[in-house]
């Protein structure tokens, strides 16, 4: 009977580290779950090598994804047009940079305009901190600015919070972003993304 109790007990333990483990990756399932049933409200913009905004649309219920009709074949998928579904309505686009920022991201561009110098000299792990940082990326986010730059190196952008994880998309040349809860998209932009930590 108590061997019996010990393994439940190690039954729970073990699967509750296994559903916890994922939270940011179950928030990101969860956001993509809800943008193509119902969309997301986002903000979407466009920018050009100077880093000036061409264009910018809003929408209550978007939606983005790659338009496979531009795959070299079936098995590729390597198309790089964008299919943004705005409403009812739909946008195209290729080329130049895009972000797409879920309401309730801000642009805090400003704070972090200067370039950024660090200079760390502690000494460390690289294969530890690599498992560290990995874990947390799935597991909870990790304290982070992410400076975006359009293809040329022009700052555009600068985001920040408290639980940031990136992921992959099956748009070429994008990066998923989950920030406090909030999702960013970052299409054909040059980025950095630091430990806030570095930057402070």
């Amino acid at each position: 009977m108590k061997h019996k109790k010990q393994l439940l007990v190690v039954g729970l333990l073990s699967m509750t580290v296994i559903m916890l483990s994922g939270c940011q990756d179950i928030m990101n399932s969860f956001k993509q779950f809800e943008q193509s049933f119902k969309g997301l409200e986002m903000t979407v913009r466009t920018y050009d090598e100077q880093s000036q905004v061409m264009d910018q649309i809003q929408g209550k219920s978007v939606k983005i994804e790659r338009d496979d009709t531009f795959d070299t074949d079936e098995d590729s998928k390597d198309s790089s047009v964008i299919q943004i579904t705005v409403g009812r309505n739909e946008m195209h686009h290729v080329g130049s940079s895009m972000i797409i920022e879920e309401k309730g991201l801000t642009n805090i561009f400003d704070e972090y305009a200067d370039k950024v110098d660090i200079n760390n000299t502690k000494r460390s792990v690289p294969m530890i901190n690599s498992m560290v940082n990995d874990f947390s990326n799935s597991f909870k986010g990790k304290n982070k600015v992410i400076l975006i730059r359009s293809q040329n190196g022009t700052p555009l952008a600068t985001y920040a919070g408290n639980k940031v994880s990136m992921y992959s998309t099956d748009v070429p040349k994008s990066t998923g972003i989950l920030i406090d809860g909030k999702y960013l998209f970052i299409y054909r932009c040059d980025y950095t993304i630091y430990d806030k930590a570095l930057v402070d």
